[in-house]
């Protein structure tokens, strides 16, 4: 126990299987136990026999193409952010004209889709699931439907001025738990 009071911080649990790891015959005890079941490992195979590598194993032989997508995506093509996220403004507005293709930030599945002249006018509601959904609004064209899966290449509608728009824009939203959050802080 005199040995234990040497090291300073943690209770007497922790001080003690400190003092017992930190001992110096006991680390090359079991270091080279650890080498050795790798070594072991690497060499046998369940049924404990030794195993080959060939030259094939240690190179990709398939010969379709490695694709890596993200997860996450801007909903237009050309970014330009013309009112920020505010205490009265729960998204962002991009800039464009009618038309321009509306994607999704991610993948999910569509949740709901109304059709007003005020407010939000033409929008859509994406499920991303774990409590995240995103909002498109003040679409002129809607070409999805109520409970159809979206992924980053589905066209989910066109840039419009529909509802309380002045001008042409996109109104995108980011809703996490049932509350309104900065769109900014999942895009780049």
């Amino acid at each position: 126990m005199k040995h234990l009071r040497r090291f300073h911080g943690g209770n007497i649990v922790s001080r003690f299987f400190r003092h017992i790891f930190e001992h110096s015959k006991i680390n090359k005890l079991l270091g080279g136990n650890i080498a050795f079941a790798l070594i072991a490992g690497s060499l046998f195979t369940t049924n404990g026999t030794l195993s080959t590598i060939t030259k094939e194993d240690l190179y990709i032989t398939s010969r379709e193409p490695l694709v890596t997508k993200s997860g996450i995506q801007y909903p237009i093509e050309a970014i330009k952010i013309t009112q920020g996220y505010r205490f009265f403004h729960p998204g962002i507005d991009f800039d464009g004209v009618t038309g321009d293709t509306i994607r999704p930030v991610m993948a999910g599945v569509v949740e709901s889709i109304t059709f007003s002249r005020i407010g939000y006018g033409n929008s859509i509601i994406i499920n991303h699931s774990n409590g995240v959904k995103s909002r498109y609004a003040h679409l002129s064209k809607i070409e999805v439907s109520e409970k159809q899966e979206v992924d980053l290449d589905t066209k989910i509608g066109e840039m419009g001025s529909s509802g309380r728009a002045f001008g042409d824009h996109l109104h995108f939203e980011i809703i996490e738990n049932g509350v309104a959050a900065n769109p900014t802080s999942i895009l780049e």
